[in-house]
Formats: structure tokens, C-alpha cells, sequence
């Protein structure tokens, strides 16, 4: 029994998700709250991450699952700390861990929805991007040659530290950005400025990727293009990670290399056998055949070989094309009676029951959900005693 559900809640899944669905929720949000798309969903996006951190863990989710969040606070999950958020973004989308960031810009993610059809036959998207490139007109200067000076506030460290008495002989030491350099350490004067970046260094720049969708990719895969993201002076570009995010299909389902679908039979074609077309993926018909003699059970499931999704890498392989049978029976609620004996020749035999004197035959009739209820709410019952219901009552024992 789940004592809390918080976690599960923030990632919108169930406490008995599994550890795909919890990736899977976690990429969809992360990426809708990252500070780079909504710099104002900061506590939106650590929370997130939090909640990721704790429920990917198994040993941490079973900790959380017994204690709910104080369980982990109290230090069964190793000090009862959280990581950075960013950090665990970058883990998840391949962009390393804060270390990496130092040396290296930022990587930049985006997602990319992509189709069933896209993904079985391949395809080739144009994606156009906002990124941050060097300024050519200052070379990433900021402004003219010799212009930038060491910030004489911060002293070139970026970090303005204030000591703050807080008491007698106690003092509290706090250290912030500094306001004059915003953290850059140096500062150019206003006349000196670039007049193409206004100081930044950094100007935006509009890009166009072609994003080439191999068969038989899946959703969630990662396409990196290699320090193609934003760039900054002194740092190695970071990357531009594309994620893609397969929308739903009307007819199949995706599980794995297979297909999924169903298909719904009338009963002549459940008994006596049937051709049935389907239009594939890539616009092809094939024709599903159960020939005369073959029954088709309700809740039947078959499969045809290699029609199913092309395996990555691999694309003259196939999984399977797996279909989930229905059989609907007739819809009009009877059979003529001059029918039923020979209906019953080419049936199997039905159970026969011996029916004796003491016993009492009722009658079928069709189940009203709503009726149920409004006979059974609150006044129903008083109702009954000063006017006693006629007709066939349900019997129970």
C-alpha cells in the first residue's frame, strides 16, 4: 500500500507505473517545463525532477512507497538530499552531468512529434531553431578591442561577497552575483559597446536542422547533432538533442517491434470464414483471410509475420502484425424460430437441464444501469413501503 502519492501525482502516472511510463511521463514534462521554454516553471521543473529522481530508483520508490517523502528526508535515501535538476536533465537527455557544462555549453533539447507512418517508413523533417551564435562583428569581444576591463566591484570573480552582523560578536557571510558585471567578471563601458550585440557577445541566429527519421526508430530516441547548439565565448558549443514523440495512430498500436490492432467479425464470418483488407503503414493492402471450417473465437489473437514494425538498423526484418479478435453476434436480438433446429444440427450440443416441479423459471430481460440506481438511491426504499412495487424483482439468497 502507497502511504503517499505526491510523486506520482507531480508525474501524472499511477503509483503502480512502470519504470518506461515513469521515463516516459518525465521526458513530456521536462522538456514543457524546462527554464530555457518557461523561465517562469523553475519550481514546476524541480519538482520534476525530484519526483524522477526518488521514483526511478527502486531502492528510494520502495522507501517513498512505505514513508512517503519523510521516509527519504530522514536519510534512507542516501543523505536525503536531491540533485540538481539540470543535472538530472542532462543525465536523462545524454548532456552529462555539471562538470560537463562547465567546459562545454549548454545542450539544447527538443522534441519533435513524429508520426507511426514516419517511423515505419522513414522520413526527413526540417527544424527550425533559435540558437545563441559568437558575435562576427565584435568577434565575441563585446565591444572594441581593449574596451573590456576587469569589473573593479567584484575584482574579476563575478561574486560580490557581503558580511552581515546578526548578533554580538556574530557575523553571517553572504555571497551573491555581483550587479554591476551580472557575473561576468569584466564589463565594457556604454560607448564602447558592440553596436550589433549591445555587449552580449552573443547574438541569435535562425537554423535549420534536417532531422533524418532512420525506419524503425521508436518513441523517445535521441538524435544529437554534435556542437550544433548555443555557443558562448570560451566554450566548446553544447549540442542540439532532438527527442522524438510518436503520436497516436488511429488503427495500430506499437509494442515493441510488433503491431498491435483490432478487428471486430460478425458471427457468419467467426463460423464460416471471411477476407478482410488492411491498408498498412506505408499504403500497401493486404488481405486477412480465415478460411471455411476455421473458427475464430471472441477474444481470438493472431498474428501475421513480418508485417510488423521494421527492426532499427535492420529494416528488411519485421516484427509481427498481431490482431485481437471481436466477434459480434447479431444485433437484432432473435432468430427466427422455423431456423433454430437446423442451427442446432451444425452446432455442438447444448448442456440439457432436467427441470422439476420445484422449481421456480424467471425471466430474462435487458439490464438497465440507470434503473438500477434510481431503485436503489436513498428514498427508494421508503417509497416501497407505502407503495409495494408489482412485477419481477431480482431474487437473492
Amino acid at each position: 500500500m502507497v502511504k503517499e502519492t505526491v510523486f506520482y501525482d507531480v508525474l501524472g502516472v499511477k503509483p503502480s507505473a512502470s519504470a518506461e511510463e515513469l521515463k516516459k511521463a518525465y521526458r513530456k514534462l521536462a522538456l514543457k517545463y524546462h527554464p530555457d521554454k518557461n523561465p517562469n516553471e523553475g519550481e514546476k521543473f524541480k519538482q520534476i525532477s525530484q519526483a524522477y529522481e526518488v521514483l526511478s530508483d527502486s531502492k528510494k520508490r520502495e522507501l517513498y512507497d512505505r514513508g512517503g517523502e519523510q521516509a527519504i528526508k530522514e536519510g534512507g535515501g542516501g543523505g536525503g538530499g536531491f540533485g540538481s535538476p539540470m543535472d538530472i536533465f542532462d543525465m536523462f537527455f545524454g548532456g552529462g552531468g555539471r562538470m560537463h557544462r562547465e567546459r562545454r555549453g549548454k545542450n539544447v533539447v527538443h522534441q519533435l512529434s513524429v508520426s507511426l507512418e514516419d517511423l515505419y517508413s522513414g522520413a526527413t523533417r526540417k527544424l527550425a531553431l533559435q540558437k545563441n551564435v559568437i558575435c562576427e562583428k565584435c568577434e565575441g569581444r563585446g565591444g572594441k578591442k581593449g574596451s573590456v576591463e576587469c569589473c573593479p566591484v567584484c575584482r574579476g570573480t563575478g561574486m560580490q561577497v557581503r558580511i552581515h552582523q546578526i548578533g554580538p560578536g556574530m557575523v553571517q557571510q553572504i555571497q551573491s552575483v555581483c550587479q554591476e558585471c551580472q557575473g561576468h567578471g569584466e564589463r565594457i563601458s556604454p560607448k564602447d559597446r558592440c553596436k550589433t550585440c549591445c555587449g552580449r557577445k552573443i547574438v541569435m541566429e535562425k537554423k535549420i536542422l534536417e532531422v533524418h527519421i532512420d525506419k524503425g526508430m521508436k518513441d523517445g530516441q535521441k538524435l544529437t547533432f554534435h556542437g550544433e547548439g548555443d555557443q558562448e565565448p570560451g566554450l566548446e558549443p553544447g549540442d542540439i538533442i532532438i527527442v522524438l514523440d510518436q503520436k497516436d495512430h488511429s488503427v495500430f498500436t506499437r509494442q515493441g517491434e510488433d503491431l498491435v490492432m483490432h478487428m471486430e467479425l460478425g458471427l457468419v464470418e467467426a463460423l464460416c470464414g471471411f477476407h478482410r483488407p488492411i491498408t498498412t503503414l506505408d499504403k500497401r493492402t493486404i488481405i486477412i483471410t480465415s478460411y471455411p471450417g476455421h473458427i475464430v473465437k471472441h477474444g481470438d489473437i493472431k498474428c501475421v509475420l513480418n508485417e510488423g514494425m521494421p527492426i532499427y538498423r535492420r529494416p528488411y526484418e519485421k516484427g509481427r502484425l498481431i490482431i485481437q479478435f471481436k466477434v459480434n453476434f447479431p444485433s437484432n436480438g432473435s432468430i427466427q424460430t422455423d431456423k433454430l433446429a437446423l442451427l442446432e444440427k451444425l452446432l455442438p450440443a447444448r448442456h440439457e437441464v432436467d427441470i422439476t416441479d420445484d422449481m421456480e423459471q424467471v425471466d430474462l430481460v435487458d439490464f438497465d444501469p440507470q434503473q438500477s440506481r434510481q431503485r436503489y438511491n436513498g428514498e427508494a426504499y421508503d417509497d416501497d413501503v407505502d407503495h409495494p412495487r408489482t412485477g419481477v424483482q431480482c431474487q437473492t439468497s
